[in-house]
């Protein structure tokens, strides 16, 4: 994950054209696990590309943009493929 400017968001690298949502929080840290995962969701603490999202399955391409509303503040993590 590359270091982001303040107000950017941070780029997170996939290996595939698409990523699950539950396994994008997980391969950031957000989430521990899946039940983790489905917490937030469940909280409707996640937005993608603006828009609540509640559901773990939901499919993430490249230039999708993630906030995750956390208890120390908002993260903003934006899928892209490897250079």
């Amino acid at each position: 994950m590359a270091t982001p400017k303040p107000d950017q968001p941070t780029d997170v690298e996939i290996r595939d054209d698409m990523i699950r949502l539950g396994q994008f929080l997980k391969l950031t840290g957000i989430a521990d696990d899946g039940a983790t995962a489905r917490a937030l969701l469940s909280d409707e603490a996640i937005d993608v590309n603006g828009e609540a999202e509640s559901r773990r399955g939901r499919q993430l391409h490249p230039g999708d943009l993630v906030e995750v509303d956390l208890p120390d503040g908002v993260r903003r993590l934006r899928v892209v493929r490897p250079v």
